[in-house]
This record gives structure tokens, C-alpha cells and sequence, in this order.
């Protein structure tokens, strides 16, 4: 019986990795000057004004804003990026067997932990 060959990786197996990376960052580069050297460069008061949503802006806009709105905009991306975790754990549900429905137990509990730790905390209470 003969042993079975290793694969063997040498630097040029990355040669069209690093090529299509190079002709990525080159298209990018290429367009930003391009579109930089040949774009309008017209300045007037209006097109230079700040405008939002069709409405002339009014006031400051450095006014405080509670720490309650960025508080819940991270929970939010935390908590969705988490569960973005159980998706291949759904898919792959029978593959991975009991090791993996106890390591999906243990993120839960983890995951459950930290939303009670927030209430607790009241960072949900919007006042």
C-alpha cells in the first residue's frame, strides 16, 4: 500500500490571489483619481449649505444627546451580531451532535446572562 502524498503549498499557489488584490486596489485607486482629476469643482454658498432630508438645517448640531440612544444602538448591533451566530448552528444542527448542542447551550446561557445583566441595569428603561 502506498502512503498517501501531502499537499504541498508553495508561494506561487498565492500568485492569482495577490494579483486579483492588486487589480482590486489598482481599479480603486484608478477610479478615485480619475473621477477627482475630471469632476465639477463648482463652489456656491447653496451647494456648500447643509442640508438634511430636503429641510434647511436650523441650530447647532453638536446639542446633546442621551447616552440611553447609543447605549441601545450597541445592544442592538451586539445582540444581532450574536444571533447572526446561530444561523450555522441551525444548519449544521445534526452534524455537530450532542458536543455541539452543549456548546450552543453554553452560548445561550452566556447570551441570556448578558441581557439580564442590561435589564438589570435599566439601560432598557426609556424615560
Amino acid at each position: 500500500m502506498e502512503p498517501t502524498p501531502t499537499a504541498q503549498y508553495v508561494p506561487g499557489d498565492w500568485l492569482p490571489i495577490v494579483i486579483q488584490f492588486a487589480a482590486a486596489l489598482g481599479f480603486v485607486v484608478f477610479a478615485m483619481v480619475v473621477t477627482h482629476l475630471i469632476g465639477p469643482k463648482r463652489q456656491s454658498k447653496v451647494k456648500n449649505a447643509s442640508w438634511e432630508c430636503g429641510i434647511e438645517s436650523k441650530g447647532d448640531a453638536r446639542t446633546p444627546i442621551s447616552i440611553k440612544y447609543f447605549l441601545i444602538a450597541i445592544l442592538f448591533v451586539l445582540f444581532d451580531v450574536e444571533i447572526i451566530f446561530l444561523y450555522p448552528w441551525a444548519v449544521n444542527f445534526r452534524a455537530m451532535g450532542l458536543d455541539g448542542f452543549i456548546w450552543m447551550l453554553l452560548f445561550m446561557a452566556l447570551l441570556l446572562i448578558g441581557f439580564y445583566y442590561v435589564i438589570r441595569k435599566g439601560v432598557l428603561k426609556w424615560e
